[in-house]
């Protein structure tokens, strides 16, 4: 097909992906339009044969590690490549929760750019101008100079950084257009959302109370101290040492519609109890899942809102 939906994962947020693609698949009546692939990072040897080396990443050397949460991000660029450089893509990562029709996404005019997508909140957004690759819409015929493992070589060389990788700065941005917040909705679920994206990793749901795996940006433009400390925290006490763990999702709705998504996965076989319970013991899904699937509420129907939400 010449349409495609890449969910991009690693060993660590695999259960998310796979609710992230029954949820496409549940949101769309186009579902014979375009297919829906997940790229796990375990696929890709080039992650796991530098594990441990040093990249540039916010302008100072970090190592890399394959086991992070989110080892999974170069994966972004690769969907021109597995295309054949041809036909339309949309990239997002496992976080990302379908309420509406990804169709209405995929088959929509592009105004001649080669990418859409919105700029980052807060800080990031605002005063770095950083754009939000976590979700892109792309013609993949107009990125043939995308070669992920080349471009993710290049960062243990210094040539690249991280950051302006990921940001889209390397892009020009003539070629880039704006996407819609609702498309890539940063923890704000209302009637208007089409992509919910749990963006703040530490209230992902299914995560609450598991120590945190992810490691927390060294470089801050707005006050620099901040960045010190953090280098100084990792160095002292490892790279997570001192972070914490996990919190509730502030909005309850949220928690109930991955759970009510995950619900129907048990449901319908995509997902089994064993699976669960063996990433449950990796750490990588909260302990009480079981208990919080008990007495997640039946989502309505795919068509009407998930939830009774606000507007």
């Amino acid at each position: 097909m010449n349409a495609c939906v890449f969910i991009h994962t690693n060993h660590k947020q695999m259960l998310g992906a796979l609710v992230a693609q029954h949820a496409l698949r549940r949101s769309s009546t186009h579902n014979d339009q375009f297919d829906v692939r997940i790229i796990d990072s375990a696929q890709f040897g080039f992650l796991a044969e530098l594990d441990g080396q040093s990249y540039l990443r916010d302008g100072v050397k970090r190592v890399w590690l394959y086991d992070d949460l989110q080892s999974f991000t170069p994966l972004r660029f690769m969907p021109p490549e597995l295309m054949g450089y041809e036909g339309r893509a949309v990239i997002m990562d496992p976080d990302i929760f379908a309420v509406a029709d990804i169709w209405e996404l995929l088959s929509r005019d592009m105004g001649g750019n080669s990418i859409l997508c919105r700029a980052r909140s807060g800080p990031k957004g605002l005063v770095d101008k950083c754009l939000a690759s976590s979700v892109m819409l792309l013609d993949c015929a107009k990125l043939t100079h995308w070669r992920c493992e080349d471009q993710f070589r290049s960062m243990f060389a210094g040539e690249l950084d991280y950051h302006d990788w990921v940001c889209l700065k390397t892009e020009d941005r003539a070629t880039i257009g704006p996407l819609e917040h609702q498309w890539n909705d940063f923890d704000r679920f209302t009637t208007e959302t089409k992509l919910l994206h749990t963006t703040r990793r530490k209230t992902q749901p299914w995560k609450s109370g598991l120590p945190i795996d992810w490691r927390p940006a060294e470089r801050f433009r707005l006050f620099p101290p901040i960045g010190w400390l953090m280098r100084a925290r990792r160095r002292l006490f490892g790279e997570y040492g001192l972070l914490g763990h996990y919190k509730s999702h502030p909005d309850q709705n949220q928690e109930n519609l991955f759970f009510g998504l995950l619900k129907e996965c048990l449901d319908q076989g995509s997902i089994n109890e064993a699976m669960l319970r063996d990433e449950m013991a990796l750490n990588h899904v909260r302990h009480d899942a079981l208990e919080v699937l008990d007495r997640a509420p039946t989502l309505a129907p795919p068509g009407d809102p998930p939830l009774a939400l606000a507007t």
